[in-house]
């Protein structure tokens, strides 16, 4: 539209006019956006999401960007990132399932003994290629190129977690982010990843 006829427009509208205009085009533009937010609450067909967690050895030992680095260059989407210190609730409840394991009140202990780098990353298959590029619980049984066997020796010390399944990345998801701490993206480079 030319300057001049929208000055014309300006000219001829009350003020009150002008402000529902912009208060109807905020509404939309809100709308629009929450509409957009709630789809991506759910990954696009074909795609997973996974829970991933630096524990607080890889955090000291200054590997969050290496991991990072390595998940992005694999072309998965990160779409939350945040440092924490865990409460000891919040490490029971995660690791619930292994409660009557001799080593769980030292796992808790140690995961809750400093920083943690919790993220959310998403992508095609997400869950079992992040499993493959962590490596094995055991760093001793883990290959060359995964991120335990470059960096890890020992179990107690195995520097970061992934899901294991699409439920329980579902599962961890949830309990470590809020729904509105998930931020969906367009990823440029995407169409270079995928088919």
């Amino acid at each position: 539209m030319p300057v001049s006829s929208l000055e014309s427009q300006v000219k001829a509208s009350s003020p009150q006019h002008i402000c529902c205009q912009i208060v109807f085009t905020a509404e939309k533009t809100r709308e629009t956006h929450r509409r957009r937010q709630s789809a991506w609450h759910v990954s696009p067909p074909g795609y997973a999401r996974t829970f991933v967690a630096i524990k607080p050895d890889g955090v000291q030992r200054q590997l969050v960007g290496e991991i990072i680095r390595r998940f992005e260059r694999k072309g998965f989407r990160l779409l939350g990132l945040k440092l924490l210190q865990a409460s000891e609730e919040l490490l029971k409840e995660h690791y619930v399932a292994l409660r009557d394991r001799p080593f769980y009140g030292r796992l808790v202990k140690y995961m809750s003994s400093g920083p943690v780098v919790a993220m959310v990353w998403q992508g095609l298959d997400v869950v079992r290629m992040a499993r493959m590029m962590i490596g094995e619980t055991n760093p001793a049984e883990s290959l060359p190129g995964t991120i335990r066997g470059d960096f890890c020796i020992d179990v107690g010390r195995n520097v970061i977690h992934g899901s294991d399944s699409v439920e329980s990345a579902r599962q961890e998801i949830s309990l470590w982010f809020r729904p509105e701490e998930l931020t969906c993206w367009e990823d440029a480079a995407e169409h270079w990843i995928y088919e």
